[in-house]
């Protein structure tokens, strides 16, 4: 049920600040372990799922991009198979149609060796493939090898995010909608949460503000040690009459020293192919726009020593993409790397999302979940992509980390 406005005078065992997938799952998981917990989810938009898990890609992940042992690559590989599970389950629309990830240079042919070391060592079923049998998965592309990731697979993550709302609701969850968090209070029984519409009263809570986090466990008496840096990452789309050239996804030989993927093609759901993401600077948390700038968003980051070490780490790397950004021309070239045939007029802006990056103060990307336990709270201060994959999972690892005190 959501609940009309009050200030509510009865306590909630749980108290989850974001109503994004993490969140939901979060409050789902905490529902299923303590059943008889009073469980509160408060998000200020209007909506569930309302920036990143609402404004990503869609990919079901496999787990081979990150360290083995990390959270990521744990958590990735145990929510695929859950999520695919529960896709299932509930009819939400999902498809496991796999990637390839293709060196299209003999420089990144070392790159993508490592690549596929990483994917054994986190326990995957994937398969070196050469440049002809990569033309057979996807005819349209150019490249020397490839791997193939049989367990990729896309999903509609706004359905899954409804139906985890509908079942927290079901098992007695409070959710708010429109309903912003302004101060955190400390009390002898926990917190109270004061918000735009009313004081809410909680014994433990659990940060999953994305965009905000820092912020949220700041002002609940933690310092996180890192700051989140948004980064917008701007996609095309494929006109209906050139959905032709791309069969599944494909990926580029990623970075490894810079946490984006690179610009690839994605399969949507709804049978739309995606092109993109760059990754570039937000002047904003939450903007989706080029024109959209904060001023106090904008003076954190600039005053930030992180930044500007991260920013002279990686000049020539953030140049390319912000050349890509303002040229079309510069995103249609690192596109034609992987399908020579695309031009610019196959392709047309369609919506950007935006990335919560954790950033700490010595310019460290920080390349894994980040979970920061506080009194009688958890922080969640870095779930960037794979979160939407490993939600279930992550939900778990918090109700687990909470029962172990």
């Amino acid at each position: 049920m959501i609940s009309s406005n009050f200030s509510s005078t009865e306590q909630y065992d749980f108290a989850v600040i974001g109503g994004g997938i993490v969140g939901l799952s979060t409050a789902m998981a905490l529902g299923h372990r303590y059943p008889a917990a009073k469980i509160l989810v408060i998000e200020k938009e209007s909506s569930w799922a309302a920036h990143q898990t609402g404004n990503n890609s869609g990919v079901i992940h496999s787990g081979i991009y990150y360290k083995p042992g990390s959270l990521k690559a744990k958590l990735c590989r145990e929510g695929n198979h859950l999520l695919i599970e529960f896709c299932q389950k509930h009819g939400i629309d999902y498809e496991i149609c796999g990637k390839v990830i293709v060196a299209t240079s003999s420089e990144e042919l070392p790159l993508l060796e490592n690549l596929y070391q990483r994917g054994l060592a986190n326990g995957l079923n994937i398969q070196k493939v050469t440049a002809e049998e990569v033309k057979e998965i996807e005819p349209h592309v150019s490249c020397l090898a490839g791997i193939r990731v049989a367990s990729t697979g896309i999903a509609n993550y706004r359905q899954v995010c409804q139906k985890y709302a509908e079942l927290v609701a079901s098992r007695g969850g409070e959710l708010r909608l429109s309903t912003k968090v302004m101060a955190i209070v400390p009390t002898s029984q926990g917190y109270v949460l004061e918000t735009s519409q009313g004081s809410f009263p909680a014994k433990f809570i659990v940060n999953c503000a994305g965009l905000f986090s820092d912020r949220v466990a700041k002002l609940g008496r933690v310092d996180p040690q890192v700051q989140i840096v948004p980064f917008r990452g701007e996609y095309y789309e494929l006109r209906p009459e050139k959905r032709y050239l791309v069969k599944h996804l494909i990926y580029p030989v990623p970075n490894p020293n810079f946490p984006f993927l690179g610009v690839h093609f994605t399969r949507m759901i709804d049978g739309s192919i995606h092109a993109g993401p760059n990754a570039v600077l937000s002047l904003k948390r939450e903007g989706y726009q080029k024109t959209d700038i904060n001023l106090r968003d904008l003076a954190e980051v600039f005053t930030y020593p992180g930044f500007w070490k991260l920013a002279a780490k990686y000049a020539g790397v953030g140049m390319e993409e912000m050349v890509r950004s303002f040229s079309k021309a510069a995103f249609v070239r690192s596109l034609q790397k992987l399908i020579p045939e695309v031009q610019a007029d196959d392709l047309v802006p369609t919506h950007a999302g935006v990335r919560a990056q954790a950033l700490t103060k010595e310019g460290g990307l920080v390349d894994d979940f980040l979970l920061v336990r506080g009194e009688k709270a958890i922080h969640v201060c870095n779930a960037p992509s794979p979160a939407a994959t490993a939600s279930l999972a992550i939900g778990e690892a918090i109700a687990q980390q909470i029962s172990q005190g």
